[in-house]
């Protein structure tokens, strides 16, 4: 291989989690920085990766190939392109902020808790990265244990059937892939070629009834990870169970994978059947934007709430995608990256009430800006780039989503157009309710606001929630090429030549990100 910067990133935050083990338990500081250490490493690396990546180009980067089981066609293939970056780099910011946040959350079983959440970012990183079906495999089902023991060890009173839930949807449907995974491979060995190679997948032939199958089967997977509706019910008792820092990995990041695993697989690999499903998985989208949307606006518990708001936004993300065009796709993953900050944000806030009065009811709270004035600014700002408003990151991809898909199905995206406005009214109901007003409790007169630690953690998701709303250019310029390569795979040359606006087109004409 020529250079082992993939492998150095993907491996490091595995390399700090067997060393944390080897911390004694009498000291849980030790483990606590060492963990910090090795996820802020994993950061700067990450950050070499972005200085180094070409924007003039489509194809893959800083690629590694090594047989792995020769025998069968499993090769060790790690790649980057303009799609996965910014997920590789959404993972490796979080990461860090989650496990500073943890310092103060997480008392018992210390070292085992950095262990879990430091294999789980390698896992995360992987499958980003993997470009062997197999080795992306083995990277998604990695994910799984961490983050079983995360929410059945360190969370809340239901933790054993919240996280026994996310095993059972998850695990279920992932086997059907690994078989989808498997025949697809099996069809392309006719051509006397043995590869779990996605570049090699793209393009085998396959019948109609095929695709269809094999789509269902990578699409089921990924709709459950989403979650899209109906498969979205582990998502809710997940969040509530879930500690702080696990929410935020899981919203932040684990729900990407859904959304990236439909970009990078089931998308390319099957266009045919995905243009037969688009009608349905539209619907699907616009369903899950209005549902998550209206039963967010009634939850009285606050971190079920921001879990339900989650069903709403990532329905605009599927959305992006399926309207198949180069403006739509790069709104959804701008929007991927927007909610891991936003939300996970809003669930680091949560938590850090939640650690001061125990509570998570909406009743329980009002006129926090007097006692928590950081606090109730911070709330603010996170609160106004979860609904989108101009200015801050939210509204940039959810304005290129609406406009990739209004060509495509006005009335999903007149749909989707309401969705916006009821999730700007629960919002805005749940600041009033929580910030505004009397006190109505003793209790919440003598909190006491924002510690330097916790201003540390929020600090860089603010500056970043304003960075890419002020200046989106150079993020839609990096990812530009990459998606006009994968949409020209999908519609065609035709359809690749006919499209006549892009993100950047687009913002130059308005004058966003100048």
């Amino acid at each position: 291989m020529d250079n082992i910067l993939l492998s150095v990133i993907v491996w490091t935050p595995l390399v700090g989690a067997l060393l944390v083990l080897l911390v004694p338990r009498d000291q849980p500081e030790g483990a606590r920085r060492a963990a910090l250490a090795f996820s802020l490493v994993t950061l700067l690396l990450s950050l070499a990766l972005w200085a180094g990546f070409r924007t003039d180009t489509a194809d893959f980067q800083w690629v590694e190939q090594s047989a792995w089981v020769p025998s069968f066609g499993i090769q060790y293939i790690l790649g980057v392109d303009g799609i996965s970056l910014f997920l590789v780099l959404l993972t490796t910011f979080l990461t860090p902020i989650v496990v500073l946040f943890s310092f103060g959350d997480i008392t018992t079983r210390v070292k085992e808790y950095f262990f879990f959440l430091l294999m789980l970012e390698t896992g995360m990183l992987g499958a980003f990265l993997a470009l062997d079906l197999f080795l992306f495999y083995v990277f998604w089902e990695l994910m799984l244990v961490p983050m079983y023991f995360i929410i059945g060890v360190w969370g809340g009173a239901r933790r054993i059937y919240a996280s026994l839930k996310f095993l059972i949807y998850t695990l279920t449907a992932s086997l059907l892939m690994l078989v989808a995974i498997l025949y697809l491979v099996g069809v392309h060995a006719r051509t006397g070629a043995v590869t779990f190679d996605v570049r090699q997948l793209y393009g085998t032939a396959l019948g109609p009834t095929e695709q269809l199958w094999l789509f269902a089967a990578f699409a089921l997977a990924f709709a459950v990870k989403v979650p899209m509706f109906p498969l979205h019910t582990w998502l809710p008792d997940a969040h509530v169970e879930a500690p702080t820092g696990g929410s935020v990995i899981l919203a932040g990041v684990m729900l990407k994978m859904g959304t990236y695993g439909f970009l990078r697989f089931a998308m390319p690999l099957f266009p045919d059947a995905m243009r037969t499903a688009t009608p349905l998985i539209l619907a699907l989208a616009v369903i899950g934007i209005l549902y998550g949307a209206a039963v967010a606006m009634v939850q009285p518990d606050l971190k079920k709430l921001v879990a339900y708001s989650s069903v709403s936004h990532l329905g605009f993300v599927m959305l992006g995608l399926f309207a198949v065009n180069s403006v739509g796709i790069e709104g959804a993953i701008y929007q991927m990256l927007n909610h891991g900050l936003s939300t996970g944000a809003l669930f680091l806030l949560v938590g850090v009430i939640y650690g001061r009065r125990h509570t998570r009811a909406i009743a329980d709270f009002g006129g926090l800006w007097r006692p928590l004035p950081r606090f109730a600014a911070v709330f603010l700002v996170v609160m106004l780039s979860s609904i989108g408003l101009p200015g801050l990151n939210g509204f940039v991809g959810e304005f290129l989503i609406l406009l990739g898909s209004f060509g495509v199905n006005r009335a999903a995206t007149a749909c989707a157009s309401a969705g916006l406005v009821i999730g700007a009214v629960y919002m805005l109901w749940m600041f009033q309710r929580v910030v505004f007003g009397p006190i109505r409790h003793e209790e919440n007169a003598h909190l006491h606001d924002l510690t330097r630690r916790e201003i540390a953690v929020l600090t860089p998701m603010v500056v970043m929630m304003v960075v890419m709303g002020v200046y989106p250019g150079p993020f839609l310029r990096t990812m530009e090429p990459s998606v006009k390569a994968l949409v020209a795979r999908m519609e065609g040359h035709h359809a690749a030549v006919a499209e006549s606006a892009t993100p950047t087109r687009v913002a130059a004409r308005t004058g966003v990100g100048r």
